[in-house]
């Protein structure tokens, strides 16, 4: 198989193939250089009209031979020579060859040059409005129909061929034209898929590398906090309590462990095909106290409060691990800025509700002066609001009291009402 067979369209044969090719280039080189082929048609004319004279060949089909050869001469060189403006200047041309038209029906020389008129309502057809077209139609066969009139017996002669050429010369343009016009239209709507694609990709990128920003901020940061918190508390007690220093350094290695397969499964998934990557389920509410035993051991007291009653059909895998995301945020957020003369602690309250899920997290600390923007747009609270908000949820974090900390979650329930 060649290069030109790979790039042949489907059922398409050799032939057709280099056919196309062929116009292809014909076309691009006549779009660089128009002078080229305007000249060259024009010439070929040109030299066609004045052969049929010298040659006497019009003659064979003239109402009369005897007309000048001078003047048969003019009108040919007048029905050729113009075609070098039939593009720029089509209606010109058929103005300019309108009274030689006269008067070639008008004498009964009835030169075959005169056809060359329906080169210039092509050109017309192929690229000018329909009013145009019309008005070209007046130019051509209104003279023909006043030179005809003086030799009444000849009509079929000098008007009717002409009258037939006209229409033919006008199909092929509307024809060729309307199928340029849907070429460039299927060329078009490709192009703009093209582009609309390309930008689904760039959007759908975004939006992944967005999710895995938030995945891994959400595990390194909660993570390394609580590994933080277990090393100060082993570090304060390793003199006076050696046993609880060994548990610390016990939480602090089950902490990475967990850290590492949780990182470890997020980047398999990018990095392996789809039938290979590890499809552990992430987080759910069931994995609440887990979490929670864990920031306990990282010396952050929390007390959780359920209320309500779980809907008999658990929330989606999304929703749960949104729940338990804003909630690993937020403890996590007071474990690194949190601050206050009293023992520090959090309170979460778990409500279910017929139609939505309701998460608060309040804490007794102030933020640090180092804890970044105290109006809940920091990186982390940015990144619960986004979550939220892919389940049409709302977040709000802020301070409930003069003193400590607060964020509220409220995510509709798979079956809310619309």
């Amino acid at each position: 198989m060649t290069d030109n067979d790979t790039h042949r369209p489907a059922g398409t044969s050799p032939l057709t193939g280099h056919i196309q090719r062929l116009l292809q280039r014909v076309r691009s080189f006549d779009r660089r250089h128009p002078l080229v082929w305007n000249g060259l048609l024009t010439t070929f004319w040109v030299l066609f009209a004045v052969l049929d004279v010298s040659s006497g060949g019009w003659r064979t089909v003239a109402v009369d031979p005897n007309v000048s050869e001078s003047l048969v001469l003019t009108m040919s060189v007048a029905f050729s020579a113009p075609l070098l403006w039939r593009r720029s200047h089509p209606m010109a041309v058929l103005v300019f060859m309108a009274p030689f038209s006269l008067a070639n029906g008008w004498t009964g020389a009835a030169i075959q040059a005169a056809l060359l008129q329906e080169i210039v309502v092509f050109n017309i057809a192929l690229r000018r409005p329909v009013r145009t077209l019309v008005c070209s139609g007046a130019l051509v066969l209104a003279p023909l129909a006043a030179g005809s009139g003086r030799s009444p017996g000849d009509w079929d002669r000098l008007f009717v061929p002409h009258l037939y050429a006209f229409v033919l010369a006008a199909l092929v343009g509307i024809v060729v034209r309307t199928r340029k016009e849907y070429t460039e239209a299927l060329v078009d709507r490709a192009n703009r898929l093209e582009l609309e694609r390309d930008q689904q990709a760039q959007l759908a990128a975004a939006a992944e590398r967005t999710r895995i920003a938030r995945e891994m901020h959400d595990i390194i940061g909660h993570n390394l906090s609580v590994i933080t918190g277990l090393a100060d508390g082993g570090a304060y007690v390793a003199t006076k309590n050696p046993e609880r220093a060994a548990q610390a350094l016990d939480a602090i290695g089950a902490t990475s462990r967990q850290a590492l397969a949780e990182l470890r499964r997020l980047l398999g998934v990018l990095r392996d095909p789809p039938d290979r990557a590890d499809r552990t389920p992430q987080p759910t509410l069931d994995d609440i106290d887990a979490l929670l035993e864990g920031v306990r051991s990282a010396g952050l007291p929390v007390r959780l409060h359920r209320r309500g009653t779980p809907p008999t059909v658990p929330p989606s895998p999304g929703r749960q691990l949104t729940v338990y995301r804003v909630m690993q945020e937020g403890l996590t957020n007071t474990l690194k800025h949190a601050a206050t003369e009293e023992p520090l602690a959090a309170e979460i309250t778990l409500t279910y509700r017929p139609t939505e899920l309701e998460v608060v997290i309040t804490d007794n600390g102030t933020p640090h002066p180092t804890a970044g923007p105290p109006d809940g747009t920091g990186q982390g609270i940015t990144g619960m609001r986004e979550r939220a908000s892919l389940y049409d949820g709302t977040l709000e974090a802020g301070r409930p009291t003069t003193a400590g900390w607060q964020v509220r979650l409220r995510l509709p329930l798979e079956d809310s009402p619309s």
